[in-house]
């Protein structure tokens, strides 16, 4: 006589969930192999809640999970993945959406197309680095927000100076924000005490910004010393024209492992060099370098390449020629693009750049 076991199983079965992940909670959209969507609901935002859900309702499953990139970062797809859930993290702009969608959109939609693109196979993961890498990169965007608050005030002291009619001297013209002209801005005096407090606490405040700015630059440096992966890779790149101490700490934080790009290209796109494309038919239009971009590394590669090809022969005479047939602006990226090129090179083959060697 047979028995039947009708122990719950789901094992060999896939399931596909999309999470709509936000600070109070977690919507998600179960979508099983056969495409029938199985469960939307609300749970608390922790990992282990979901994998504990999933667990009691589909046990033995193979667990398929999905989020964008955004706030939460990529703790919760780690966690996920310690607890053996497949998550991957996407770019919201990679997710297809329907009309409708852009129209009624809610938690609920956006979970269950994430669910929908992800059991199509439409979805490609980001990188997900690894805690201890993260914590490097936050480091050098750390030292990036800072530049962008001292910019800030230094735009609004020097609002405060137009308004009351304060004319800079011509000493300084040339010599903007050194110690000298932050000590004339300190003797400046207000003839009340209320706008000389709050002028005063400005430039208080801008000295602090300096002090941190210098004291998070020493910080890199050390960090780059002591770290191995990072020590073994900065002097090579510290050899390729226009790359510097900062630029170094940028691409070493920002890319982490060279390895996961298989080609300069996929480099220069990672980075944002890569043009905006539309082709139709036998016509092609290009828009110049797309918006999708890493806003940490692309300003500084395009500096240093304008560095790169003022000292570096080859890129000099390069420059020169691109400039023949294009604005100086439009050269420049290809400047940049050949010179994400050596810094591919001399990181990937652990070599030394050789300064004006063509190739």
């Amino acid at each position: 006589m047979e028995t039947q076991d009708n122990t719950l199983s789901f094992k060999n079965q896939d399931l596909y969930i999309g999470i709509d992940v936000h600070k109070k909670q977690w919507t998600i959209c179960i979508t099983h192999m056969n495409r029938m969507i199985l469960k939307k609901t609300t749970i608390d935002p922790e990992a282990k809640t979901l994998v504990t859900f999933l667990n009691r309702r589909y046990p033995d499953g193979n667990y398929n999970a999905v989020y964008e990139a955004g706030f939460s970062g990529f703790q919760a797809a780690r966690e996920l993945k310690e607890l053996g859930v497949n998550c991957i993290v996407t770019h919201p702009a990679d997710i297809p959406t329907r009309q409708k969608e852009r129209i009624n959109k809610n938690d609920r939609t956006d979970a269950r197309k994430l669910s929908r693109s992800l059991y199509n196979h439409q979805l490609d993961g980001i990188f997900i680095p690894e805690k201890i890498s993260e914590e490097y990169r936050y480091l050098s965007r750390y030292r990036y927000r800072l530049i962008k608050d001292q910019t800030r005030m230094k735009n609004r002291i020097k609002s405060v100076l137009f308004q009351f009619s304060i004319k800079i001297p011509l000493l300084f013209e040339d010599r903007r924000w050194s110690g000298q002209f932050i000590d004339w801005l300190s003797a400046i005096r207000f003839e009340t005490e209320y706008a000389q407090y709050a002028f005063d606490d400005q430039i208080s405040q801008l000295k602090q910004m300096r002090l941190r700015l210098t004291q998070t630059l020493k910080r890199m440096k050390t960090m780059v010393k002591e770290v191995v992966p990072m020590s073994s890779v900065y002097s090579y790149l510290l050899s390729v024209p226009g790359i510097g101490a900062i630029t170094a700490v940028a691409l070493l934080t920002e890319i982490m492992d060279i390895r996961r790009f298989e080609n300069t290209d996929q480099l220069v796109s990672f980075i944002g060099l890569a043009p905006s494309v539309c082709s139709s038919d036998e016509k092609e239009t290009q828009y110049g370098v797309t918006s999708r971009r890493n806003k940490h590394l692309r300003s500084m590669i395009v500096e240093a390449a304008w560095k790169a090809a003022a000292i570096d022969p080859v890129l000099t005479m390069k420059f020169g020629k691109l400039c023949r047939r294009m604005h100086r602006n439009k050269a420049i990226i290809r400047i940049a693009k050949m010179l994400i090129s050596r810094v591919h090179y001399v990181w990937k083959n652990q070599k030394t750049y050789i300064e004006g060697v063509i190739k």
